[in-house]
């Protein structure tokens, strides 16, 4: 065999198509453009937005295109009830959480959120605390540390 002997698999390579050829083909005459209209000239077909020299819909609406703060921070949250899970007189930490799986990682700062009812004395440190979940934890006889 020979370098100038190979060849690739039959049917691996097609040839491409040739519009307006002759009536033929298949493709010729319009060359599959159909009859007459914008889309049948060259340079035809327009971009999705545009709209025919009205202005288009994404310009007429800016409100609706939005923004992303970049100063917002993102909170792993956890409902007060949540947290009888522990033993009573526990320090619950981000790492205990992380632990006991009700959060994912400890690098999203903690938020403790008011859902539901606690019956058991707990140290609870995170980075913030609803005004509800606050109560109800010092309401059980536990306590409450904000993490900076």
């Amino acid at each position: 065999m020979k370098l100038h002997e190979l060849w690739p698999a039959w049917g691996s390579k097609k040839d491409k198509r040739r519009v307006g050829r002759g009536h033929g083909s298949g493709r010729g005459k319009t060359a599959g453009r159909g009859t007459k209209g914008q889309n049948a000239r060259t340079g035809g077909p327009v971009a999705p937005y545009f709209e025919g020299g009205q202005l288009p819909m994404v310009r007429r609406l800016p409100f609706r295109r939005g923004f992303t703060n970049i100063f917002k921070v993102q909170y792993a949250t956890v409902n007060v009830y949540r947290l009888a899970e522990f033993e009573p007189n526990t320090v619950v930490t981000p790492e205990l959480l992380v632990e006991s799986g009700i959060i994912r990682s400890a690098d999203l700062p903690v938020k403790i959120l008011g859902h539901g009812e606690l019956d058991r004395p707990l140290t609870v440190k995170a980075h913030r605390f609803t005004a509800g979940a606050k109560e109800k934890i010092l309401a059980a006889g536990g306590s409450v540390e904000e993490i900076a």
